[in-house]
């Protein structure tokens, strides 16, 4: 038998092998709960702006909200984190963010985490004028951090930021 045959060999009888435990695991695995209506996605996103009691009662009832996203129209999604960022909650985005919400760099803008955005920009200077949720770009977001997010709203000005909103629907 030469080395190529061995292999074939082998391997068919490691998967015949492997196989009844891989059927087995298949069948184990928990299904997936059905989709949030997308009314209550949108309405979290909606009090995600600014409705703290509201956001906190509608994401201990569904832990799931944590991480949806709405779409506005023409792609413009949003999540709970995104909305809290570009009105400058910093109260909900940090709530968000202790229940494990997906930071980014908008959200670093708004809370004044200099060293993130100048890594970010460092690795991907095109990102300096992109466009977040409803077209608001890293200078609206560290504009709205207030003082707290004044040095990143200088660095950023620096850079040669312009404007804090970009039309969405242009192409880029």
């Amino acid at each position: 038998m030469n080395r190529s045959v061995f292999l074939q060999k082998s391997l068919i009888g490691s998967s015949a092998l492997l196989l009844p435990s891989l059927v087995a695991n298949a069948q184990q695995e928990p299904a997936k709960p059905a989709p949030i209506k997308i009314e209550t996605v949108q309405e979290f996103v909606r009090v995600s702006h600014g409705n703290f009691a509201r956001v906190k009662e509608m994401l201990e009832n569904d832990h799931l909200l944590l991480h949806v996203s709405y779409d506005w129209g023409g792609g413009d999604f949003e999540s709970g984190i995104e909305a809290a960022g570009h009105v400058g909650n910093k109260e909900i985005a940090n709530y968000l963010l202790g229940k494990g919400a997906r930071y980014n760099v908008y959200l670093a803008c708004m809370l004044g985490h200099l060293d993130t955005v100048k890594n970010i920009l460092t690795f991907n200077p095109g990102l300096l004028n992109s466009k977040g949720p409803h077209g608001f770009t890293m200078l609206h977001h560290a504009r709205k951090g207030g003082e707290t997010a004044k040095a990143v709203e200088g660095y950023l000005v620096s850079l040669g930021a312009k404007e804090t909103r970009i039309d969405f629907y242009a192409k880029a």
